[in-house]
């Protein structure tokens, strides 16, 4: 097949880009190394037969809140929500719980919730609109105009992966672009920016600020150690507040079935509008590719490697000092039953953060940044079966944060801590499959010594990803785009890396 444009790696952001592509007229050809599509989103048997579990991401709350994906407005992908999105148990006390209802999550933390409500419940209050623009950091942005002289208007989140209710057009459809997005109204460049006085803290100066009470402050905590950086660390708070604040937009769900049903679904899309996808085909020398359009869902390291002296001397060395975060432990268990968690209330919840209060998760993500492993780390747990019990009985996920290409076995670590705040947990284990970051590395070539952000999330690299420029996704090379998560807005199931280099190089047409 003779392609206008061929993607080399089918993570989210590289299938976004074919679909995209191929949208536009353009013959697209996806090439994937390994033998199945979508990287990160993947399902598999892992520990015994007809038991599903997620290789990688499993909750997809960014992916509801994409403009990315409301502009491709999938069909056939059911998403299946918790009836508690977050929980985070503590010793001495009840967990505390994020629900959907904002205020109900307030009246949950006492004497915090007006300051739950005028920090995550702000940003919450912002919509997809706010959504939008953080995750579109360098923009472009339309401005709706103000009231009375028109409206820009986004897809219902209800609307992006089936059909939109009566009177609701899909984003773009419109116009007939696929790129189409909603103009933003002033209100969002109002709220991005108290949204941004707040996110450039570090998490404990903030947590210590804002709240009062142990609760709230490990609440926080247990959100932005999602970061994998040191919590004393700038912005940590802002990648708190931004998680919390999408529990209450738009939910954590996960895909009914398992994350490889997302994938598969735009696999499904992209060749059903004429493009070729193609697992087992490893793109070693960008000279391999003969195409008007290339683009890369490959790291920096990657995209050194394939494309050597094409490249400028100056952007190789920029590329060069591109930094990869720490790694992850991750664990997979089949139980015979649910978690016998302390608190029952856990028991409804998709997402549990596992490692006590602020100062305990904090001394625990420091560890980590400094090289060393925690003997009570922090552990972020996810349990399927609370929102989809169709993936073969009572599945489990786990993992912590560990050094960079650490060898260490973690896994007596994770269960001392699940055991910690539910007793006889190990109990119910009818099979566990642990995966290092060797491990992980090997399963998906992005996640570069088990770091599963693309890069270390850490000021500089916010602003140099992976080289500060206000179009990161392009390159040197003509016709040449990078969309991993190693460019803006970084990692998460958003598409967002993948809109923004189909959408540089249609314009390049």
């Amino acid at each position: 097949m003779s392609a206008d444009a061929v993607v080399v790696g089918s993570g989210p952001n590289g299938l976004v880009a074919a679909v995209l592509l191929a949208r536009a007229g353009l013959r697209v050809t996806l090439l994937e190394a390994a033998g199945r599509f979508g990287g990160g989103l993947g399902s598999a048997e892992l520990t015994l037969p007809g038991r599903v579990h997620d290789i990688g991401a499993t909750v997809m709350a960014m992916a509801l809140a994409s403009p990315a994906f409301r502009t491709l407005g999938l069909k056939g992908v059911e998403f299946a929500h918790p009836p508690v999105p977050a929980a985070h148990p503590l010793d001495d006390r009840p967990a505390v719980l994020v629900h959907r209802d904002v205020r109900r999550t307030a009246r949950g933390l006492g004497r915090d919730g007006p300051a739950w409500l005028a920090s995550a419940g702000m940003v919450a209050r912002g919509g997809l609109p706010l959504a939008e623009l953080l995750l579109k950091p360098l923009g472009p942005w339309r401005i709706a105009p103000l009231p009375g002289r028109g409206s820009g208007r986004t897809a219902p989140v209800e609307s992006v992966f089936g059909t939109a209710p009566a009177g609701e057009a899909a984003c773009g459809a419109a116009s007939g672009d696929v790129l189409a997005m909603g103009a933003l109204p002033v209100s969002a460049f109002v709220r991005a920016a108290a949204f941004g006085a707040m996110a450039a803290l570090p998490a404990t100066t903030f947590a210590r600020t804002a709240f009062r009470t142990v609760q709230a402050r490990a609440l926080l905590a247990g959100m932005a150690a999602h970061s994998m950086l040191d919590l004393r660390s700038p912005l940590t708070a802002g990648y708190g507040l931004m998680l919390a604040s999408l529990a209450h937009l738009v939910g954590w769900p996960l895909v009914r079935g398992g994350s490889q049903v997302l994938a598969d679904a735009l696999v499904s899309e992209l060749r059903a509008l004429g493009g070729e996808a193609v697992t087992g085909h490893r793109v070693r020398r960008l000279a391999e590719v003969r195409a008007p359009v290339v683009v890369l869902d490959v790291t920096p390291r990657q995209f050194l490697a394939m494309a050597g002296d094409l490249l400028p001397a100056r952007y190789r060395r920029r590329l060069a000092r591109y930094r990869h975060g720490p790694g992850a432990f991750k664990m997979d268990w089949a139980l015979d039953g649910p978690v016998p968690w302390r608190d029952p209330a856990v028991a409804g919840a998709g997402t549990v953060h596992l490692g006590g209060t602020l100062e305990e998760i904090a001394l625990s993500e420091a560890e980590t940044a400094a090289g060393r492993h925690s003997p009570r780390p922090y552990v972020l747990l996810v349990q399927p079966y609370a929102a989809d019990p169709a993936r073969g009985g009572h599945t489990l996920w786990a993992y912590c944060h560990v050094p960079h290409g650490s060898s260490v076995d973690m896994s007596d670590a994770i269960e001392t801590q699940i055991e910690r705040y539910a007793p006889g947990f190990r109990d119910r284990v009818l099979a566990r499959h642990a995966m290092g970051p060797a491990e992980l590395e090997a399963a998906d070539a992005n996640l570069v010594g088990g770091d599963i952000s693309g890069g270390l999330a850490s000021l500089g690299q916010f602003l140099r990803r992976p080289v500060w420029s206000p179009a990161p996704w392009r390159t040197p090379l003509p016709g040449v785009f990078l969309c991993s998560s190693a460019t803006p807005p970084g990692p998460g199931v958003h598409g967002m890396g993948g809109w923004q280099a189909a959408r540089l190089a249609l314009r390049r047409r």
